[in-house]
């Protein structure tokens, strides 16, 4: 079977790696941190615009795929600091619409490239 996979214009990959994997009812969408963005402005400091322009790049590759946030099913976060907990979430919340999709937040020790957060999505196909 020949993989079918989506990369979002505007989004870099940091590695050997496709932004999204659809496997037909479900697209998985790899990780994205802040830095996984094609312009050279790199986000760091503000856990909030970080949060944000992860989920920049997470919803351009859902757009690839024919999805929106409404699709998203389950959200995996990581973070490099649970301090950055609450103002992650302040963020996030403000991504989708109830009732939320599942998700796990785990610390880290540490991301690619330096990220402070990365964000992972599978999304269902309506």
């Amino acid at each position: 079977m020949a993989r079918k996979a989506y990369n979002a214009k505007g989004t870099i990959s940091a590695g050997p790696y496709s932004h999204a994997v659809d496997a037909g009812e479900l697209v998985y969408l790899s990780g994205q941190t802040p830095m996984n963005s094609a312009s050279d402005e790199i986000k760091t400091g503000d856990i909030g615009a970080q949060t944000q322009q992860c989920f920049d790049n997470l919803f351009a590759v859902l757009k690839e795929a024919n999805l929106t946030p409404d699709d998203v099913v389950k959200v995996n976060v990581y973070l490099t600091d649970m301090g950055n907990f609450s103002s992650m979430n302040a963020v996030y919340e403000k991504q989708f619409s109830q009732p939320f999709p599942a998700r796990t937040c785990v610390a880290v020790l540490a991301l690619p490239l330096g990220a402070e957060v990365e964000i992972e999505l599978i999304a269902k196909r309506p």
